[in-house]
This record gives C-alpha cells, sequence and structure tokens, in this order.
C-alpha cells in the first residue's frame, strides 16, 4: 500500500470514528438527559449562600431544589428575612410555612467569678486545644473553658464572649446553624425552639457539696426543681436535671423557685435569664484566683 492510500484510509477511519462517536453521543444526551427546572437557579439567587445547613439540608442550592419540588417550605430558611422568603413564596405559588424560631443555648454559667480554675493553660488560644491538655485546668470538668471557639466558628456574629469569659448567644443573630454544637469540646451547646423557656444551665456530674467547691453555680443534683415541677417534666439522671421538653406545655418558674445554685434557670422573652428566689446571689466582679 502506498503512503497515499495509507493516508487515504487513516482519514476516512478517522472520520467514520468520528461520526459514530457524535451519533453515540447524540443518543446518549437524548436518553440521560436529565431535566432541571429552571425555577431552582432562580430561587438560588433569593437564598442567601450562607450554606448553613440550618434548614436541614447541606446548602442552599439543594434547599433550592426540595423547594421547586415542594418537599419544604421557604420559612425554614432563618438566615434570610421574612420579606425575602415571602418573594420565594409568591414565586413558587405555595404557603411561607410557620416555622417557630430556634436557637443555641449554652449549658453552662461558670463563667471566671464564679468557677475555679486549677491549672493555668498557656497554649493555642482554643477551647479544642485546651481540652487536650488535661480537660483545659477548669475544675468543673463539664465547665466552658471560655477561649471563645464558638464566637469565631459563628458567621452570623451571633456569639459573643463577657467578661468572665462566657459566650453569650444574641437570638436575634442566631440562625440555629448548629456551628457552635459542632465545635464546643466540651458539648455544652444545643439547638432549641425559643418556646422551651425552662433551662439547666449546667453539664456537670459531680454530686453535692463536692461539685459546688469547684463552681458557685453548679448542679448539685439535690432535686428540689424535680419535686416541685409537674411529674415526669424533670428527672435527675447522672446527678443533673434533665428537662422532658415532649412536656414542655408543663413547665413553669415553679421549677426554678427553690434551686439553691440557680442552675436551672426561666429565660424571658426579652433575652433576661431569670433565676429562682432562693438562688444565690453572686455579686463577685472579677475572676478567682487561678488554683
Amino acid at each position: 500500500m502506498s503512503s497515499l492510500q495509507f493516508v487515504g484510509v487513516a482519514v476516512a477511519f478517522m472520520s467514520l470514528l468520528g461520526i459514530f462517536l457524535a451519533t453515540v453521543l447524540v443518543v446518549a444526551n437524548r436518553w440521560l438527559f436529565v431535566f432541571e427546572d429552571p425555577r431552582i437557579d432562580e430561587v438560588e439567587d433569593l437564598l442567601p449562600k450562607a450554606n448553613c445547613g440550618a434548614c436541614g439540608t447541606p446548602g442552599c442550592r439543594p434547599f433550592a431544589e426540595k423547594l421547586v419540588k415542594g418537599e419544604v417550605d421557604p420559612g425554614l430558611c432563618t438566615v434570610n428575612s421574612k420579606d425575602t422568603n415571602k418573594v420565594i413564596a409568591d414565586f413558587l405559588g405555595v404557603e411561607l410555612g410557620k416555622h417557630e424560631k430556634r436557637v443555641a443555648r449554652l449549658a453552662c454559667a461558670g463563667g471566671a467569678h464564679v468557677a475555679h480554675i486549677r491549672a493555668s493553660y498557656d497554649g493555642m488560644k482554643s477551647c479544642r486545644a485546651a481540652h487536650l491538655v488535661s480537660g483545659g485546668g477548669k475544675g468543673c470538668a463539664w465547665g466552658c473553658l471560655g477561649m471563645g471557639d464558638c464566637a469565631t466558628v459563628c458567621t452570623f456574629d451571633a456569639i459573643h464572649m463577657d467578661k468572665h469569659g462566657l459566650p453569650v448567644v444574641d437570638t436575634e443573630k442566631c440562625t440555629a446553624c448548629g456551628d457552635c454544637v459542632d465545635v464546643c469540646p466540651k458539648d455544652l451547646f444545643e439547638i432549641h425552639p425559643v418556646s422551651h423557656r425552662l433551662w439547666v444551665a449546667c453539664r456537670n456530674r459531680e454530686f453535692g457539696d463536692q461539685a459546688e467547691t469547684q463552681c458557685e453555680v453548679i448542679c448539685t443534683a439535690c432535686e428540689r426543681c424535680s419535686v416541685d415541677s409537674p411529674e415526669g417534666l424533670i428527672t435527675i439522671t447522672g446527678n443533673l436535671a434533665i428537662i422532658d421538653y415532649r412536656k414542655n406545655r408543663l413547665a413553669s418558674k415553679v421549677a426554678i423557685e427553690r434551686c439553691p445554685t440557680g442552675a436551672i434557670v426561666w429565660l424571658e422573652p426579652d433575652g433576661r435569664i431569670s433565676k429562682g428566689r432562693d438562688a444565690k446571689q453572686v455579686i463577685r466582679k472579677t475572676a478567682l484566683p487561678v488554683g
């Protein structure tokens, strides 16, 4: 075969191969094509792009897909304003949906003025790092270490540290994204509906007087709250008061009145924290000495 004939055969072969592959792609595109509703892009543009996961999906795009399919309603997005969510609802021709606001809650009140630090930690300013070094040095092994990992990871600037080294959640800014829950090495944060106003601001598992030598506002498992509250609302489990929020309708301030340390509190709608009549008054403004 001459060189010209060889080139001719090669060109013909490549041409036929190209036509065959193009045909395969056309057929595959026809049979494997997945239609995507164009409304998804428009809805996604109206979402905040925060990808925080507070709506229960991995990000805003999956949430937009669920919205268009009618599997969720726009009110689930806690980052958007109500007005923007209403625009989405009107665009899709659906109801906005009613959802109770949820916020992050901290189960510790042991700031530096009431909780003892038994050892100085010198290292990276991080709760997680300090926790790896013998628990961080705090007398209460379950207490907040106060180095602000939760405030650092909060995308919405909803957490700041107070003068005693405790995180304070701004309920207006909080979107219940859960980042603070994930980052806290002591597992002190939980996400709750705002209607859960009865709250145990403690995670201590030690019992009685020994526990109180480490923190003045600790739960000592005295059982007064359990005795005073409606049956089954509060139980003492592992030396800690546990609230059964399935019975939240029974909750009232009566459960906090005789708590001697003020570890169980009532959260007012305006953000104030109410303690019972028998709770000790903490007037110390400065940090307790280390040791």
